[in-house]
């Protein structure tokens, strides 16, 4: 396990350690376990962990086409997943547009005003007056009974078919190649967002930026490869492949860019 460990962060071990429990109860089950919805650098942890052995398999569903949250099957080499097996339900939320606009983060708060843990739903798509959300199925039930306004406005979810078009993801990705001096979290937002070091320390002290969805204070912070960078008012970075070094030592990175909507 300690030779597991040095490739991750400290605070990262908790997740790891489950991690391994999840593959040692497939093993042993010899059957396939479902995860809660994981973020990308746990998606990535769960791969890079499960694929140190050739008997276990992961897959990955998020409903949405693209999803960025999606809940993973941990299961025996044999074993073949259908979309049912995720065990995700569908709704809408319907609201009166007409008076009222509701965006992402007023259905992020509602759900966790209710008391869901974050890993119990997946991404929130939501495009002029149309809103739907990937949870888990286990609480499909919970989630309707209990949502029923959000903000000042009332709500109503309705569960969509499986063969439904479910929004598309709006946000468009643009790939890039860059060198840096270090995946310190000031030097990355400093060299790809081209300012100082001394303005990035204080967007990151001042609570504007997050790492896979946590918020993080420690210029220091290193980054590794998968991580999600969120800055208010800058958009969103994701970490891609570290590619290794040039001559003079720099780190070449590949990227994934989403400017903030105007």
């Amino acid at each position: 396990m300690e030779q597991v460990f040095q490739h991750f962060r400290k605070d990262e071990q908790p997740f790891i350690e489950q991690v391994s429990g999840w593959i040692r109860d497939t093993e042993d089950r010899y059957a396939p376990k479902l995860t809660d919805f994981l973020d990308p650098r746990q998606q990535f942890i769960v791969q890079s962990i499960a694929g140190q052995n050739e008997d276990i398999i992961t897959t990955a569903y998020g409903k949405f086409a693209d999803a960025e949250r999606k809940r993973m099957l941990i299961s025996p080499s044999y074993f073949v997943p259908s979309d049912q097996d995720y065990l995700i339900t569908m709704f809408e939320i319907n609201y009166p547009s007409k008076f009222v606009k509701l965006e992402h983060p007023d259905i992020l708060g509602s759900l966790m005003s209710i008391g869901l843990d974050r890993s119990k739903f997946g991404d929130i798509r939501v495009e002029d007056n149309r809103i739907e959300i990937a949870v888990e199925k286990e609480i499909a039930d919970f989630v309707r009974a209990n949502v029923t306004s959000i903000g000042k406005s009332k709500v109503q979810l309705k569960e969509l078919d499986h063969d439904h078009l479910f929004l598309p993801n709006s946000e468009t990705w643009v790939e890039e190649s860059h060198t840096v001096s270090s995946m310190r979290l000031d030097t990355i937002i400093a060299s790809l967002f081209n300012v100082s070091r001394q303005k990035a320390s204080l967007l990151i002290h001042s609570g504007k930026v997050k790492v896979n969805w946590a918020y993080r204070e420690q210029p220091s912070f290193e980054l590794h490869e998968s991580d999600l960078l969120s800055i208010r008012g800058f958009g969103r970075i994701k970490i891609g492949i570290i590619e290794g070094r040039t001559k003079k030592d720099k780190i070449r990175l590949q990227i994934g860019r989403i400017e903030p909507k105007m």
